[in-house]
């Protein structure tokens, strides 16, 4: 088996694979700073925007957030359970969290389902324009974190490359915490 050159970086000790997820994190900032930014920016200039955001399902915001925040918790465990060798149990609750990222998914499909049938679509107005590309985008993060994390899981259930768990779960609570600044700018302040 060919195993990679260089593990640590000697400037940081930092364990390369999570040195390399704090640059994508970083790079995610940029991205969600700017449209988070741009829709507050925005926000203040439009106060019609009030009655636009109103439309938005609050309770459906809310238990989407109930549910990220319980698939962290799954993560934080399934990094526990990797620090303690046990990968089965690790993959375990990493497929628990990626069952929080599908009940996300679904939630957010038939909220926007329910929004389009209503003729709240990216066209309607700059708001929803912000909304779906907001979320959307939050949504496409989800689906990554998922996908990278079912590979991770795969490796682990085997007792495989187990520091792998505690990467997807520093990813995953980037996304969880993207969500935490979503909800109530495009659900509660309305």
């Amino acid at each position: 088996m060919i195993r990679p050159v260089a593990t640590t970086r000697e400037m940081t000790g930092m364990p390369t694979g999570r040195l390399a997820v704090w640059w994508v994190i970083a790079s995610e900032i940029v991205i969600f700073g700017g449209v988070l930014g741009s829709y507050i920016m925005h926000r203040i200039g439009h106060p019609e925007w009030e009655y636009q955001a109103a439309h938005t399902n609050t309770m459906a915001g809310a238990f989407n957030t109930v549910v990220l925040l319980t698939s962290s918790l799954a993560a934080v465990l399934a990094h526990n359970a990797a620090e303690q060798k046990n990968g089965p149990k690790a993959a375990r609750f990493l497929m628990l969290t990626c069952l929080g990222g599908f009940i996300f998914l679904v939630v957010k499909s038939v909220e926007w389902t329910n929004e389009i049938h209503h003729g709240y679509t990216l066209a309607s107005s700059t708001f929803w324009s912000f909304y779906y590309m907001a979320a959307g985008l939050h949504g496409l993060h989800v689906i990554a974190g998922m996908v990278i994390m079912l590979f991770v899981a795969a490796d682990a259930r085997k007792n495989k490359e187990l520091q792998r768990v505690e990467n997807i779960g520093i990813y995953w609570h980037f996304v969880d915490l993207v969500w935490i600044f979503l909800f109530p700018l495009l659900y509660i302040a309305k």
